[in-house]
């Protein structure tokens, strides 16, 4: 018999269609007591629906859904162990910040007093000890969204859950709030189901992201792994930045595949069972630039150049088409219009199918 850990999370064959529109097609999936997992994709690709249907407010079309070893397929929102953040903070205005915390302890039927203990406990968690007699108008964006956090954490769920959590923050509180998050989230040992678009904050954040596109599993794995082993164009190029360049495979073996970019036939160390049209992987920091030269693996010319404190960025021109160049700011800048050689080392390159 199957074993299931409490606060474990697990979708058996699970579809969900409204009308004739599937919105998630046979998802299959496990994650693990403890883990913060991300579901990333773009817009209408299911991953919001996933988590709406493990909080139980939607209702699986076919499929099992079971968490910390419950059957909760069937099972109101009400009655699942889960708490969820959303991105719109749901704060209530009326109410001080530490009534809100207190708010789901309250609907549980615990005394008032006793409630109002626990919500300062879970302010003090989130860095918001003295906060509680203020109005949720009082506080940033930033802070409200840790006492819709905060609100979370202190019903104790086995699951928590949260939906695009910093959309609505600026760039340097979304760095702040996750990082506060994510600390939450190990010292309680909470199981945790993320859901973002944005790929940055995923890789900064997760333990594992289940990577998703139209409507089902396109990769999971860690942020290492599909940063440095995506098995698919769209994997590569939604995972950081990518430069995917059209090749054509002429040979593999055990001892690497030697494939023809442009006019030229480059050995790459791995062997692929891919054959015929491909597309080669190179992210933009291992590509380099140099003075044009006979020797020079490639030639381009340089059409964009931004400064960006740490880094240059560059376009690059070339017979292999446009080119995403990362270089160190501490390098001598190179300038629009100027011709340059192109190093693109193979041990670096990842081999993808054509999509």
């Amino acid at each position: 018999m199957e074993q299931f850990k409490k606060g474990s999370v697990h979708f058996k064959g699970v579809v969900k269609k409204y009308g004739s529109v599937t919105a998630l097609k046979k998802l299959d999936l496990a994650i693990d007591p403890g883990q913060l997992v991300t579901l990333l994709g773009p817009s209408g690709c299911g991953k919001t629906t996933t988590l709406r249907l493990i909080a139980g407010l939607e209702s699986a079309t076919n499929g099992k859904i079971i968490i910390g070893g419950e059957d909760v397929t069937h099972l109101s929102a009400t009655y699942r162990k889960v708490s969820m953040v959303f991105q719109s903070y749901a704060l209530f205005p009326h109410m001080s910040v530490a009534e809100n915390v207190a708010y789901g302890l309250t609907v549980q039927s615990m005394p008032k007093r006793q409630a109002m203990e626990k919500a300062e406990q879970g302010l003090e968690m989130v860095g918001l000890t003295g906060f509680g007699s203020r109005l949720p108008s009082e506080l940033s964006g930033g802070q409200q969204q840790r006492v819709a956090v905060a609100r979370a954490v202190v019903l104790e769920p086995e699951v928590l859950l949260l939906d695009e959590p910093l959309s609505n923050l600026d760039a340097k509180l979304r760095r702040h709030v996750r990082e506060k998050i994510r600390q939450i989230q190990q010292e309680l040992k909470l199981t945790a189901v993320y859901v973002t678009h944005d790929q940055e904050e995923a890789m900064a954040v997760s333990d594992r992201i289940i990577v998703m596109k139209n409507s089902e599993i396109a990769q999971e794995g860690t942020p290492h792994d599909l940063y440095e082993r995506p098995n698919s164009a769209f994997i590569a190029d939604f995972i950081g930045d990518s430069n995917l360049i059209d090749c054509d495979i002429v040979s593999s073996n055990e001892d690497g595949t030697n494939i023809q970019l442009g006019d030229k036939q480059l050995r790459i160390a791995s062997q692929t069972e891919l054959s015929g049209r491909a597309k080669a992987v190179l992210r933009p920091h291992h590509v380099s630039l140099r003075p044009a030269n006979r020797d020079a693996a490639f030639i381009g010319e340089v059409s964009y150049a931004a400064y960006l404190g740490n880094e240059i960025q560059y376009s690059v021109q070339s017979d292999l088409g446009e080119l995403f160049v990362i270089a160190q700011a501490t390098a001598q800048p190179i300038s629009v219009g100027q011709s340059v050689g192109i190093d693109m080392p193979t041990d670096k390159m990842r081999l993808v199918p054509m999509d």
